[in-house]
């Protein structure tokens, strides 16, 4: 996969200072990996460990690889006599915590200063990127999500994951840190992008709709949603306010100013879409929406011990995105649209999609094919095309949708500048 950065990968980061703070815990060997990814984009990287955090991983491993002294204790006479916390929190660009543990993210949100790490965060004017890692229960928790909502309420702090898989602790579900290359993946989205969409009020839909045949059973498809979130997740983190409209998922919103709104059919999402387009900079339609609903919802279930009914009579849904490129005016809000395809090959698709961005009114549309199992509904992965309405195609290699979500968003935010930002 090549990311869409920078044209010299190797300095991305160029003259960027960097604080990584270490917790404790047993994605504490990640760490090591994310330094020297770090290093190797061209920043200089100042490693804080927590007392904790040295039990999992030493000093010496990330004092080698990030080629400075690791700071340790708050109280280090050597550091102190020029106020060494401070100087730290004032030089750095951003602090990454990476693990953040449940017991960091506590005493953070509590504005404790009680070893170096915290005392630094408390101290700098930089923003805090976490990559929690914790058992799922300690994750989901109300007092850690409460915590952690604290912090990211400040605009200050913003998370990337937890990954969902086998802990170590033997359990499964949400509290795996993320790989080290989505950690930097995102150090590299804020330090480049934070702020390009600030002040911008963006829609965007996500997942399925659900159209009900009876009280049990629906019509539906397998959109997972993950695409709309990470549009959402990497907007918040460049400055946007969202609004992020969610068919039935079972995904947690994204950190960040984000306002969810969930929905389950059509007409539903049509009525939450005409509520949040009236201030919106930019809309984007990701969501997977039924074409059909059933006539009737036949109350109680179906059952076969009545007889199978003849023929399921269907009535259209409403065309959100053909009804808002209608009815805006003064080509606002921005409206990008998703042509989601299963055809055989490349060039039928991105036809398609022309002329489905025309049809539509869209000034941008995203086309990817859903028919291929590696990029389809529910991957982790996309892989298309952004086709603008002034001709311009832009490719979109295959990348992890948060990825994929960033080059979006750096080819859509430029296209604003005829906008105020309301």
């Amino acid at each position: 996969m090549r990311r869409v950065y920078n044209n010299d990968t190797m300095s991305t980061l160029r003259g960027k200072r960097i604080t990584l703070g270490v917790t404790g815990g047993i994605a504490a060997y990640k760490a090591a990996e994310l330094c020297r990814l770090l290093v190797k984009e061209g920043a200089e990287v100042r490693v804080i460990m927590t007392p904790a955090a040295a039990a999992f991983i030493t000093p010496l491993t990330l004092q080698t690889l990030s080629g400075h002294k690791v700071g340790l204790t708050l109280l280090d006479a050597s550091e102190e006599a020029e106020i060494g916390h401070i100087r730290l929190a004032d030089e750095t660009d951003l602090v990454v915590i990476a693990p953040a543990s449940a017991d960091a993210i506590a005493r953070m949100a509590a504005g404790m200063a009680n070893d170096l790490l915290t005392a630094v965060v408390l101290a700098t004017r930089a923003h805090v990127v976490l990559a929690p890692a914790m058992n799922v229960n300690m994750w989901e928790n109300p007092l850690t999500q409460a915590n952690l909502d604290r912090l990211v309420n400040l605009s200050r702090f913003s998370t990337v994951g937890p990954d969902v898989g086998s802990l170590a602790c033997g359990w499964v579900g949400p509290g795996r840190m993320m790989e080290a290359t989505d950690v930097r993946d995102a150090v590299v989205n804020r330090l480049l992008n934070a702020g390009t969409l600030q002040g911008r009020h963006v829609v965007i839909t996500a997942g399925p709709t659900f159209e009900p045949v009876d009280d049990v059973r629906f019509l539906g498809n397998r959109s997972s949603g993950k695409m709309g979130f990470a549009l959402a997740e990497v907007a918040a983190m460049r400055g946007a306010d969202v609004t992020l409209i969610a068919g039935p998922v079972s995904l947690p919103t994204p950190a960040g100013k984000i306002a969810r709104v969930n929905v389950q059919t059509a007409l539903q999402m049509q009525a939450a879409v005409n509520d949040a387009v009236a201030n919106a900079d930019v809309v984007v339609m990701s969501a997977a929406v039924a074409d059909f609903r059933p006539t009737h919802q036949v109350p109680g279930k179906l059952s076969r011990r009545d007889g199978a009914p003849a023929s399921l009579a269907l009535t259209a849904n409403p065309d959100i995105l053909a009804a808002l490129g209608t009815a805006r005016a003064g080509g606002r809000p921005f409206l990008v649209g998703f042509a989601a395809e299963a055809l055989p090959n490349e060039e039928a698709m991105v036809a398609r999609a022309r002329a489905k961005l025309v049809q539509k009114g869209c000034d941008a549309i995203v086309a990817n094919d859903v028919g291929n199992p590696s990029i389809g509904f529910g991957s982790d992965h996309n892989e298309g095309a952004l086709l603008f309405a002034d001709g311009v195609v832009v490719p979109l290699p295959k990348a992890a949708k948060r990825i994929f979500a960033g080059v979006i968003w750096d080819q859509v935010a430029p296209r604003l500048g005829r906008f105020t930002a309301l």
